[in-house]
């Protein structure tokens, strides 16, 4: 059985490094260490090997048969651990990430972020997955997902980005058809817009004046989509409940208006999540730094 192991291969490179340099202190400073730390590491690939590498004298170094023969194998080793340590850790960051956010985060929040993070990280190239459903990051080998809510996965690792509740909004064409609702007895006789995921009965579970209220529309439309649903309230096809931070655009602009302030949901979180690893691949790390300092909810 062979005596030496994977623990070997950097004293190896370095006793590589000193025979090409010709002496301890040479390498050493190629290494940017002292010439005892270099020394103490080819004493220590002899004891392993049971063989001596380099007869040392005041003067000179000298590589004995044995040394000569396993430097030729290992001649390699110093440039190949290089290129190891570079996949690792590149001066430059680089590769592909894959990122899947909802459709109107993707479109509001992080596609005018997306420049700056090409200037800063040139050589990292973004696979971006929108989707309305949340996707299984491990099983799709995803790198980092937006979602609303913490994961109950304990393999996943969230850090908050916002927090808010939803609010309730219509477009002042569908207010001006249909009347504006003033008590909370007026909602139901109102068309909704809903989403498939809050439920098949199109019930709003809300908050009013620190009251649970349930609001359960018998006209409503439904859409998997976030994004579809502020656009179906814009056009004036329905109310509905919308978080604050995705529809600033269309209140600006006059597009949609806020009805009865006192009623909200229960506050809701916005998470970037990755998979708990114990290294994080630098180019992902990269991408979860900047979203974090971009501060995509304003």
């Amino acid at each position: 059985m062979s005596t030496i192991n994977f623990s070997q291969l950097k004293p190896l490179a370095i006793f590589s490094l000193v025979v090409e340099s010709g002496s301890f202190a040479a390498a050493a400073r190629k290494l940017n260490t002292s010439r005892s730390r270099v020394s103490e590491q080819v004493a220590g690939l002899e004891a392993a090997l049971g063989v001596r590498l380099i007869q040392r004298s005041t003067r000179q170094l000298a590589v004995t048969p044995e040394g000569d023969r396993i430097y030729q194998l290992a001649r390699t080793l110093p440039e190949v651990l290089n290129e190891v340590e570079a996949i690792g850790q590149p001066a430059v960051p680089s590769g592909r990430v894959a990122l899947t956010v909802t459709h109107d985060v993707g479109v509001k929040h992080l596609a005018p972020v997306l420049e700056g993070f090409c200037q800063r990280y040139p050589q990292i190239q973004l696979d971006l997955i929108l989707s309305d459903d949340p996707l299984d990051l491990i099983a799709e080998q995803i790198d980092v997902g937006i979602r609303i809510g913490l994961p109950k996965d304990g393999s996943l690792v969230a850090r908050v980005l916002h927090e808010e509740a939803f609010s309730l909004y219509a477009s002042p064409k569908y207010l001006e058809q249909h009347g504006t609702p003033s008590r909370v007895t007026d909602l139901e006789d109102h068309r909704w817009i809903t989403l498939f995921q809050s439920g098949s009965d199109g019930a709003q579970h809300l908050i009013y004046q620190g009251n649970s209220l349930t609001v359960r529309p018998p006209n409503f439309f439904r859409t998997s989509s976030p994004l579809m649903m502020q656009q179906m309230m814009s056009d004036g096809l329905g109310i509905g409940c919308l978080l604050p931070v995705t529809v600033q655009q269309e209140l600006a602009e006059g597009r949609l208006v806020q009805l009865m302030p006192e009623i909200s949901s229960e506050r809701l979180i916005f998470t970037l999540i990755y998979p708990f690893r114990r290294q994080v691949p630098q180019r992902v790390r990269c991408l979860i730094d900047y979203l974090l300092e971009a501060k995509l909810f304003g």
